[in-house]
């Protein structure tokens, strides 16, 4: 059950997102972190992974389809580096920022504590789960443009040429040199599974070359990819 005081603040978020919204269940849910559910002997359904899985989807399709509509002289190449650049953690995580996402979450103390409502991961996860949500209680059509609102200002970014995604760059430098072949590991996982920490390793032609950590394996290996760079002298 939501109590009054948790309606109070939904309705609060509700305003802002201003899409006629008059139920609380998933929405709440796509607020919940893991930690808050382990930590309060819920349901195991009862908190936002799933919504982030569909939301994820969702947040996809329609940036794949503002994409190709708005930019029919891209090819599908350069429409998947765009989409990729922008459909990300960090991307995502600034667009939670901007709807203020962040005070809304529900989760453990030890994650609260640990400043979980300002982690990337967790905003990411709950931006892509709030959208999963509304999908679900009022269909596609009617959230693209709130969608499309908050992601934006990164959509403009990538397309003006600034893609911020380590990644990407560390394969096109790479492309540039004959047989080099890249890839990414998972080294090694510490902590509870609702917190964990992932450390991934870049490995050129089959070799450690740098490594990354983060929250959940693409932070980590977007940590990698950007030491690479700066080992490499392209990022300063």
């Amino acid at each position: 059950m939501i109590n009054i005081e948790r309606k109070k603040q939904l309705d609060k978020l509700i305003g802002k997102i201003d899409l006629n919204l008059n139920k609380y269940y998933l929405l709440n849910i796509a607020l919940t972190h893991p930690s808050y559910v382990f930590e309060n002997g819920q349901k195991r359904d009862e908190h936002n992974q799933r919504l982030e899985f569909l939301g994820d989807a969702v947040v996809g399709l329609i940036v794949g389809e503002y994409l190709y509509k708005e930019y029919p002289n891209k090819t599908e190449g350069e429409l998947t580096k765009i989409r990729a650049a922008v459909v990300c953690e960090a991307s995502l995580a600034r667009a939670a920022n901007r709807l203020g996402l962040g005070p809304y979450l529900l989760m453990g103390k030890g994650e609260k504590l640990a400043g979980g409502s300002k982690r990337n991961s967790n905003l990411a996860d709950a931006y892509e789960s709030v959208v999963g949500a509304l999908y679900l209680e009022l269909g596609l059509d009617k959230i693209k443009d709130f969608t499309l609102k908050y992601i934006m200002p990164d959509i403009e970014k990538v397309i003006s040429g600034d893609y911020g995604d380590y990644k990407t760059q560390l394969q096109e430098h790479l492309q540039k040199q004959q047989s080099v072949m890249i890839e990414y590991k998972i080294i090694s996982e510490e902590g509870p599974d609702h917190d964990k920490e992932f450390k991934s390793g870049v490995f050129i032609n089959e070799k450690l070359y740098a490594t990354g950590k983060g929250k959940t394996k693409k932070e980590a290996e977007q940590k990698a990819a950007e030491a690479s760079l700066r080992k490499m002298d392209i990022l300063k």
